[in-house]
């Protein structure tokens, strides 16, 4: 029996910023936004998108193969959950009336939230082989205006549907993990912008990276050759680069070659919305599969996975015969490529206009309600949302 991935859904809000523009702004080198930490655009969420309203959306586009009477799991990674008790995939269960027998729940690990939901949910389908589970990796990753974190800031969501017999990605029971406790990055919970010592979290990120590496090829017995294509968590896309750079000596010069050239069809869309922490290893994954023509069934796809503070995985898939008739590449780039360009200053309103931690009553601005759901408002303390 083989268990994985079996459709994908997308969201990001839609609005966006031009990176070079802010850089401007900001007064540095658009260079350095560009290519020295890799990314173009970044996807901006308004006060009335959060990880309720685009995890929702990105199962809407995929909810058409879910089956009421097989879901059995609906779970969400996120590390910008909109409650400190209640999970953020109820809300998502409502919106789209998603069966009330499924087991629903939240899981969080920084970045690794995603990739955790994923592997639960392998797990459930063994144990049940006729059931469907949901796993929705949505985050919105903020750490202030003007700050060294800004330009790896970004929003949105990917949603797994995950059962046996997958039709896009089958995963290998071949996973290594690296946890440790380590400080490179954490948010209080009296704040919704993410703290981090950005020098020390990359070399972690690489240092975690280099030992499950190591611990796969040796429990696998694979090396470079044996994968057609890696992809990684991206909070930015030279970071993932880095990573690869790491382990290119291991092959001959072509086979380097075509690693790059596979890796730079997984951070087209990454390059566009930015970071979106327990999405971010997804967003890659869904990029190279819409925007690489030279994959084929049956060739192997690795994945590192990393959460600060920290945990790191390396796993790997293989595509299913017909994998692509399962994607939504054209609706996806055409979404991207109708969003909203806001001004610099625009932007910077629409950043400081977020749901306050205070037990006072908010509106959210209907100017900027876009999407198919949205929060309305915060009353008595409870989020307010509706469909668009």
């Amino acid at each position: 029996m083989t268990i994985g991935i079996d459709q994908i859904g997308l969201a990001s809000p839609e609005f966006y910023i031009d990176l070079r523009k802010l850089a401007a702004v900001r007064g540095d080198d658009p260079d350095k936004y560009t290519i020295g930490i890799g990314q173009d655009e970044q996807a901006v969420p308004p006060s009335s998108q959060d990880v309720v309203t685009l995890g929702a959306a990105a199962v809407k586009q995929i909810q058409g193969s879910i089956d009421p009477q097989r879901l059995g799991l609906i779970v969400l990674g996120t590390e910008s959950g909109v409650d400190a008790s209640k999970a953020g995939a109820l809300f998502i269960q409502k919106l789209l009336g998603l069966p009330q027998t499924a087991r629903t729940f939240e899981i969080k690990e920084a970045c690794y939230g995603g990739t955790a939901g994923l592997m639960m949910a392998r797990d459930y389908v063994a144990a049940h082989p006729k059931q469907q589970a949901l796993v929705i990796a949505a985050d919105i990753a903020r750490y202030g205006l003007n700050t060294a974190g800004e330009v790896t800031q970004g929003a949105g969501a990917v949603a797994m549907l995950v059962t046996a017999a997958p039709r896009i990605l089958a995963l290998s029971d071949d996973s290594v993990i690296h946890a440790e406790e380590i400080g490179d990055f954490w948010r209080p919970v009296y704040t919704d912008q993410a703290l981090a010592r950005g020098k020390y979290s990359t070399e972690q990120y690489l240092r975690f990276f280099a030992l499950a590496w190591a611990g796969y090829k040796k429990a696998s017995g694979r090396s470079l050759a044996d994968f057609k294509a890696l992809t990684f968590h991206l909070p930015y896309t030279k970071m993932g680069l880095k990573a690869l750079r790491q382990v290119l000596p291991e092959a001959d010069a072509a086979k380097q070659q075509d690693l790059l050239m596979h890796f730079d069809h997984s951070i087209q869309y990454s390059r566009r919305i930015g970071n979106i922490y327990t999405g971010s290893l997804y967003l890659g994954l869904l990029s190279l599969l819409e925007n690489d023509d030279t994959l084929a069934a049956g060739d192997r796809i690795g994945l590192f996975s990393y959460g600060s503070g920290a945990v790191g995985e390396f796993f790997s898939g293989t595509l299913a015969s017909g994998f692509r008739q399962q994607l939504h590449a054209t609706v996806n780039q055409g979404q991207l490529n109708a969003r909203r360009e806001l001004s610099i200053p625009e932007y910077e309103a629409v950043f400081e206009n977020s749901v306050p931690y205070t037990k006072a009553d908010y509106q959210t601005d209907p100017m900027y309600f876009a999407g198919p759901f949205v929060l309305t408002g915060v009353v008595g303390q409870e989020r307010q949302y509706q469909t668009n």
